[in-house]
């Protein structure tokens, strides 16, 4: 029978995803391995899985679990059935005061912390990567990270777990009453299991080769330690799936032990002339009570060291200098020095190429970490195109690193790795080294193999080190858990795995291996594509940020699909045409084009550039003509679209409420292109910027509306458009007013850059750069935009102008509503009458703009006693015109802020974009206003 049936026997079709796009988007994760998957489904309950679990036992094929897939091992790619629990498993409950917190697999880690900062916690895993791995991840690899050390790693933070096993049993730690039903239900997996402790504990070589090996930090294998820290086997079971990788296993939920999060820290970057002097530091800086220790080589300096804010000292080390990035956190200031004064005592024997500093400026240690977080994605970007990264992760005991990565270097050398870089947990004597290198050849894998295995003999038997400290096992070290642990203790995990599932159908082919070749077989390749697409190395950091994540693609898959694009062109597949057919919706009609995913990418890879530069590709010639006549004539396209929106609203006024929504949605049947109607449009007041007075004072500014502003007024209040709130507030303060864009020809260009109409965009920005010249006297007045997008976009045109008007631009101080708010009005505000309660929705734009979002909140504190930013505020998805073309991505971009907000009731919404605030409205079923409808209604005037 077809998967596809059998699946729909399980599933609904929206959560099963089995067209080519999907598949070959799921193909890859953040490692370097490369497997198509035959479906990808999204469960949403237990009972689901359980069902899922018959059907590959029935039909024998594989079940891969993935949640952020940002693992680097190769565990969460497959060429069975994927089966992606980011979108229907992200419930988390803080508990106990914050002591715990309850999480499903979907659950990003910071998002988890984000939930405990209030009390004072966080979750004792802090992996690099946590702004997007998801707990499923980050306990089925048992990671750890930067500060957790061995102690408060996923395992031994783990107070509960629920879980289901290949036979569809499910139990939970957490109620006693399982404890017997595992016992009675799995009569021979519990006896055996209690078996194979009894076996270790009467083995003292063996009992104590698993004690030490586990005083540092070590994934490789299964977590065999369960059988010595616990006589129940429910308990030993649930303490097998942390880093089982879901080969055993489903993890549907865990109770995490939570760690204190000390208000008080303090940062520093020391630098040290060779990587070894740095190594005979660690020990001395750990002893004063460092909370994390990171190694950093010249190399792996010499890839961030463009990063703006970074010392300067960066750019000029020698080359064989390393750092430590050191930070100490306490309970008390008190505290904080003490460790502080304790470092100073023991600095004045280390041999440092600069006086040591320490910060506790927020901003300048988020910026510290932020490139140590970076660190791997930003080395794979320089890369050389179409060659491959791969990161290994290996432990030595502290006292032996220095020597230890000497003699890696001379490997690295040996093998013509020259471009290698180190870093890493020194603290816990974890190291990770980064070599690039293509796979295209024969002789490349050969290469590869053959360094492996030299590595393994290094850290194994050399150092008697680990050679996964905290990535998990995966595909590329399954074959050398052997070589580690030895005969007898790898029989105890092939055991493991045969009682557990004994038909194998979770993860085949990870951790437990019999091919001494899986670590070079179904390798990644990367392709040269363009630009934007081969920095990438598929991290996977990007994704939380897209407003798509959940209907499409996110920027990682986009990317994906970009390179297969590629290699079926070039191997003349008939794949190619359906493909790229696929990806017009999937990667460029449902991308917001909101640069958000930058923010978050180590590389500042903006997705958005991609599609907008594809989409001009995409137009033809006649296309391009109508875009540039358009924005010549822009006054009569104003005109033109502000009368169909008065007589849209006056034909709801007449037939009813819903009548254009119903007529526009039956047009779409015919033409899917024609925009849906929102209950929330209706066009501005009559009048317009040539109607409203100039406005003298001493202070003035240069108001320039946007042409949404000039077109739509608010549902809520149609007496006072948005131009009328801005002229209203700032006369209550004194401010004088000069009205830009009188003409009504005039508009910031984003209606063209975002859909790529680059000429169309290049004759706007400099028509509207010379009007706003001359309106602000030349540069003497500031220029206010009333649309956070607008401002944004203005503020990045300069590419697009004449050299005159570059000129002109340089001398003009264009700023965003919020920062007029935050500038001019609040200083002069006076007395106000503040709000109880309101809820804030910040704009894309408002991230991008430095300092932007934290005035926006500022604005909403000054005028209201409490602000409401919800957890999962992101991009609405809107895109000035997306919601009304495609509202099924606004629907899914909005639908964790919408629940967030549903049950609170605030006096007023706000934002600061006003189609930003019609997919809010129409989504979460609140009325969104603009921030500067807050203002005029709380001065007094």
């Amino acid at each position: 029978m077809r998967l596809d049936l059998l699946l729909a026997a399980i599933f609904p079709p929206e959560r099963i995803k089995m067209s080519l796009i999907d598949l070959v988007a799921y193909a890859a994760d953040a490692g370097f391995y490369n497997l198509r998957p035959r479906a990808v489904v999204l469960p949403a309950s237990e009972e689901e899985v359980v069902r899922l679990f018959q059907l590959a036992h029935e039909q024998h094929i594989p079940v891969v679990f993935r949640t952020g897939g940002t693992s680097l091992s190769g565990q969460s790619v497959t060429d069975g059935i994927l089966v992606d629990l980011s979108q229907y498993w992200r419930k988390a409950t803080v508990e106990t005061g914050g002591a715990f917190i309850r999480v499903q697999p979907g659950v990003i880690g910071a998002t988890a912390n984000v939930y405990l900062k209030k009390f004072g916690r966080k979750i004792g895993p802090d992996p690099a990567s946590i702004n997007a791995a998801m707990m499923g991840g980050i306990l089925s690899n048992n990671a750890s990270g930067m500060c957790c050390g061995v102690n408060n790693n996923s395992y031994h933070t783990v107070k509960y777990l629920r879980f289901t096993l290949p036979d569809g049993k499910t139990y939970s730690t957490e109620r006693k009453e399982d404890y017997g039903r595992f016992s009675k239900e799995c009569p021979h997996l519990a006896s055996q299991l209690t078996t194979i402790r009894t076996q270790i504990l009467n083995n003292q070589p063996v009992y104590d080769k698993i004690r030490r090996k586990y005083r540092t930090k070590n994934t490789v294998g299964y977590s065999v330690n369960a059988f010595i820290d616990f006589t129940e086997p429910l308990d030993i079971m649930a303490h097998l799936l942390i880093g089982a990788e879901g080969t055993l296993g489903f993890i549907s939920e865990a109770v995490m032990e939570t760690v204190p999060d000390y208000a008080e820290k303090a940062t520093g970057l020391l630098y040290f002339p060779d990587i070894y002097t740095a190594c005979q530091a660690i020990v001395p800086i750990s002893e004063t009570g460092a909370a994390a220790i990171e190694l950093m080589d010249r190399a792996s300096l010499r890839s961030v060291e463009h990063v703006a804010g970074l010392p300067p000292i960066i750019k000029d080390l020698p080359d064989e200098a390393a750092a430590l990035l050191v930070e100490y956190g306490a309970p008390s200031r008190e505290a904080l020095d003490i460790c502080l004064a304790g470092f100073e005592t023991r600095s004045q024997s280390f041999s440092l190429l600069e006086t040591p500093a320490f910060t506790s400026i927020p901003a300048e240690q988020a910026l510290l970490w932020k490139v140590r977080k970076g660190m791997f994605p930003s080395v794979g970007a320089v890369r050389k195109s179409g060659t491959t990264v791969i990161l290994e992760d290996v432990a030595f005991p502290v006292a032996m690193l220095g020597a230890a990565i000497i003699d890696l270097q001379e490997l690295f050398k040996k093998f013509g790795y020259h471009q290698a870089i180190i870093f890493g947990h020194a603290k816990d004597g974890n190291i990770h080294f980064v070599v690039t290198q293509s796979f295209n050849s024969e002789a490349e894998v050969r290469r590869y193999e053959h360094f492996m295995a030299e590595m393994v003999e290094l850290v194994v038997n050399k150092y008697d080190g680990a050679l996964k400290a905290e990535h998990g096992t995966g595909r590329n070290m399954a074959p050398f858990v052997e070589t580690e642990w030895g005969g007898e203790i790898y029989g105890i995990m092939k055991t493991v795995k045969n009682l557990v599932d004994p038909s194998n159908i979770l993860n085949p082919g990870v951790i437990i291996n019999p091919d001494p070749q899986a670590h070079v077989t179904h390798l990644k390749e990367l392709p040269s594509v363009e630009n934007e697409v081969d920095k990438c190395i598929e991290c996977g950091f990007c994704e939380h940020k897209c407003p798509s994540r959940d209907l499409t693609l996110t920027p990682r898959r986009r990317i994906v699909v970009r390179r297969e694009l590629v290699k079926l062109r070039e191997e003349g597949s008939n794949d190619y045409k359906k493909l790229l057919g696929q990806y017009q919706y999937h990667g460029l009609d449902t991308c917001a084009v909101d640069g958000l995913c930058a923010t978050v990418c180590p590389v500042d890879i903006n997705t958005g550039d991609l599609v907008k530069r594809l989409r001009n590709e995409n137009h033809s010639a006649f296309g391009n003509k109508l875009a540039l006549m358009s924005s010549r004539h822009f006054g009569l396209v104003l005109k033109t679209v502000k009368a169909a929106v008065r007589l849209g609203t006056a034909v709801n006024h007449r037939f009813g409420a819903n009548t254009m929504q119903k007529v526009t949605k039956a047009i779409r049947k015919l033409v899917p292109s024609f925009p849906l109607w929102s209950p929330q449009l209706t066009a501005a007041r009559a009048t317009g910027p040539k109607d409203m007075p100039v406005l003298d004072a001493p202070t003035r500014v240069v108001y320039f509306a946007s042409c949404i502003s000039r077109v739509m007024g608010d549902r809520q209040s149609p007496g006072a458009g948005i131009m009328d709130r801005f002229v209203s507030l700032s006369q209550k303060v004194g401010i004088g007013v000069i009205m830009a864009g009188r003409s009504g020809r005039h508009c910031c260009g984003q209606i063209y850059s975002s859909k790529g109409f680059s000429e169309a965009h290049a004759h706007m920005v400099n028509a509207t750069i010379s009007e706003l010249w001359n309106c602000s006297n030349q540069g003497a007045y500031p220029v206010v935009l009333d649309i956070t997008s607008c401002t944004y976009t203005l503020l990045h045109c300069r590419a697009a102008l004449s050299e005159e008007n570059k000129t002109k631009f340089d001398h003009l101080k264009i700023i965003d509503s919020i920062e007029y708010l935050y500038e001019y009005i609040l200083p002069r505000a006076g007395s106000v009458k503040r709000k109880n309660h309101i809820a804030l929705h910040p704009v894309c734009s408002s991230y991008k703009v430095p300092g932007l979002d934290d005035k926006f909140k500022k604005v909403a504190e000054f005028f209201s006693h409490t602000v409401t930013i919800p957890t999962f505020a992101g991009c609405c998805g809107m895109a000035g015109d997306r919601g009304f073309l495609f509202p099924e991505l606004t629907r899914a971009a909005t639908a964790l802020e919408a629940a967030d907000i549903a049950g609170k009731q605030p006096d007023g919404c706000y934002s600061s974009s006003k189609t930003c605030e019609i997919a809010m409205s129409d989504n979460t079923g609140k009325n969104y206003q603009s921030i500067l409808n807050l203002v005029d209604e709380c001065l007094a005037g």
